[in-house]
């Protein structure tokens, strides 16, 4: 190669032109096999990767900063823009992995005229050439494809921050959705081929660089134009439509602008119908702005089902109000908190059956033979949903599965494994094995379960008696016994259930959740951060920060083991996992009392509140808040 910091730089114009070239960089760079053949085809790409780094790397040295620099300008200028949408055959697809491995497209000095053009001729393509693209990525080494998925996060930030003072605000919504949208197709390509964590995609930062609540609000307003078929909003572009970089708090954020909205709304349609009974003399027909559920402690299930029968889908998005019978406490969030927990203790009480436990896993999951009506299950629904509509972290020991089914994705074997342990793993021996399947395993398409004492055989396909499992249909077996255990059994129960819950949350926004992200806002996540927890602490009565006894308090409770630190949590606050907002989110109050040393610490659990007398040793303290902490039965399951 000539140098090319000389003079005499014009000889190489026939290098430059070669190098601007598409024929060129596809019949550079081949792989070739072990037969001596390069092969490429929609799903081998059959490029030297190696080669197009060596390469690149080269290139990137101070002796070639010139040949980079006209390279670069030929990619924009004549390279990039004669791509085509339908390439006349699978090698002329090369391309675009090899434009991807080149660093001037990760500079965010070349974003605009490199790489977001590049993604744009990537969106460009016909359906065919588009899903051999898909092929390659998805067998992309995971290093390669993060990188990528990096790259194109990066510049929807750039355009966030920088790109209104660079760009017209035409371009920048165009950029930025090309972005986004070459983000999308990368996700789905992951959905399939798993190349990292879902949460790869997120852009952490995200709720700095946006009103996340304005931008759920124009997201909703385009998506009520659609369905009412109205010209759509015009503006800029929603990243609402693409949720999969929004981070569980941004989500979160998301569905709480969604719940006050829809609260607003309810509130709104109340109010206009008072004004009208007003009008028309008729003010008994007045309806509460709030839900209101009048419960007796003693006769909770039942009061919680009457109440909630009464109200129709529209109440349900009231602001919940909670009056136990007696009472005088006025709500403002501690009696609704308690109202969840006890009533889901009650509900959860293993005399009704409703649910099975699985001890190895502690989990629960529908029971196929209970002693209640199907509306019970409607009815923990309507709490789950409730719970999360009203911000509260409920203690519910369901499956990750639970989770999936709601959000429409098919439970697979990881799923039963989570459940119970032992015979997901029997399964998966099942599927591994290697020896005769029929003699060794001698299983056929039914299983057989014990109720009350009484077995039953439940056959998973019709004639299943008579059908043995072998090598060549034991995937259909477990599929099958998959579907039994997550589906058939349960059926009327979970229907019963998911239609109380997607009642309170169901709709768009329950798209935009990844099903463990569903499953942190009904239950909390164990994302803990307990010096957090103390940062954020306050103090009422002689206690405050600096006094002696809260002192010795926080020195004890972080020498305490995580399962007692958890245990504490569940004493305190009635769960042992904390809200979805983190540690920062999670307010407790330690309050000092007049009580003397011999009194154990009192947690007033709908509060968060911890009545502690003003111990003089850090034994003393140590010992009753242990003895405190592991006394309290709580509302856990177990």
């Amino acid at each position: 190669m000539p140098n090319l910091n000389s003079p005499n730089f014009s000889s190489c114009s026939d290098i430059i032109l070669l190098l601007s070239s598409t024929a060129c960089w596809n019949a550079s760079f081949l792989d070739q096999s072990d037969d001596g053949h390069f092969k490429t085809n929609p799903k081998v790409p059959g490029i030297d990767f190696n080669a197009v780094r060596l390469l690149f790397e080269t290139l990137m040295k101070p002796a070639f900063a010139r040949l980079l620099e006209q390279i670069t300008k030929s990619f924009e200028s004549l390279l990039i823009p004669q791509l085509p949408c339908s390439p006349p055959d699978v090698e002329a697809m090369r391309i675009y992995l090899i434009l991807s491995e080149c660093p001037a497209f990760q500079d965010s000095k070349n974003y605009i005229t490199l790489t977001i053009p590049l993604a744009m001729a990537i969106l460009r393509l016909d359906a065919n050439p588009s899903k051999v693209l898909d092929n390659w990525w998805s067998l992309m080494d995971c290093t390669v494809f993060t990188r990528l998925v990096e790259m194109y996060k990066s510049i929807v930030v750039f355009l966030l921050t920088g790109g209104k003072a660079l760009l017209m605000p035409v371009f920048l919504e165009s950029y930025t959705s090309a972005a986004l949208r070459l983000l999308e197709k990368l996700h789905k390509v992951n959905l399939k081929a798993h190349r990292v964590e879902y949460n790869h995609f997120y852009i952490p930062d995200i709720a700095t660089l946006v009103d996340i609540q304005e931008d759920y609000l124009k997201w909703f307003l385009r998506k009520a134009d659609i369905k009412m078929r109205y010209p759509p909003v015009q503006g800029s572009v929603t990243l609402c439509a693409y949720p999969f970089i929004l981070n569980a708090q941004a989500k979160t954020t998301v569905l709480q602008t969604d719940a006050e909205l829809q609260m607003q709304m309810a509130v709104s349609g109340a109010n206009l119908h008072n004004v009208f009974m007003l009008l028309t003399m008729e003010p008994l027909l007045a309806r509460n702005p709030f839900l209101v559920l009048h419960v007796r402690r003693n006769h909770l299930v039942s009061d919680a089902l009457r109440e909630l029968t009464i109200y129709n889908d529209v109440d349900l998005k009231k602001p919940l109000k909670v009056i136990f019978d007696g009472e005088e406490a006025v709500d403002a969030g501690g009696v609704t908190k308690e109202f969840f927990l006890l009533l889901l203790k009650e509900l959860m009480n293993p005399i009704y059956g409703m649910f099975t436990q699985y001890s190895e896993s502690n989990l629960l999951w529908f029971s196929d033979k209970c002693f209640v009506e199907h509306n019970w299950f409607h009815l923990i629904g309507i709490i789950c949903g409730l719970a999360i509509y009203n911000s509260t972290v409920v203690d519910l020991h369901f499956p990750l599965v639970l989770y999936k089914k709601l959000l429409e994705i098919s439970p697979t074997l990881d799923d039963l494994k989570e459940l119970s342990p032992t015979e997901g793993r029997s399964l998966q021996q099942l599927l591994e094995f290697e020896g005769d399947v029929e003699e060794t395993f001698c299983l056929n398409f039914a299983i057989t379960r014990e109720y009350y004492g009484i077995t039953e055989v439940k056959e998973l396909v019709q004639g299943g008696k008579t059908i043995a499992v072998d090598k060549t249909n034991r995937k259909e077996f477990v599929q099958a016994y998959l579907q039994y255990v997550f589906s058939d059994a349960v059926q009327e129960q979970y229907s019963a259930f998911s239609s109380g819950f997607l009642k309170v949350c169901g709709g768009e926004i329950l798209s935009l959740f990844q099903p463990s992200e569903l499953m942190a806002m009904v239950v909390g996540n164990n994302n803990y951060n307990w010096e957090e927890m103390e940062k954020n602490a306050s103090y009422k009565g002689e206690f405050s920060a600096t006094h002696p006894t809260v002192k010795m308090f926080w020195e004890v409770f972080h020498e305490f083991s995580l399962e007692k630190k958890k245990q504490f949590l569940l004493f305190l606050t009635g769960s042992d996992r904390i809200p979805i907002h983190g540690m920062a989110s999670l307010r407790i109050v330690i309050q000092s009392t007049a009580a003397e040393e011999h009194y154990l610490p009192v947690a007033h659990t709908c509060y968060n509140m911890l009545d502690m007398p003003c111990y003089q040793t850090k034994e003393t303290l140590r010992q009753r808040l242990t003895q405190a902490v592991e006394q309290y039965e709580g509302f856990s399951l177990v």
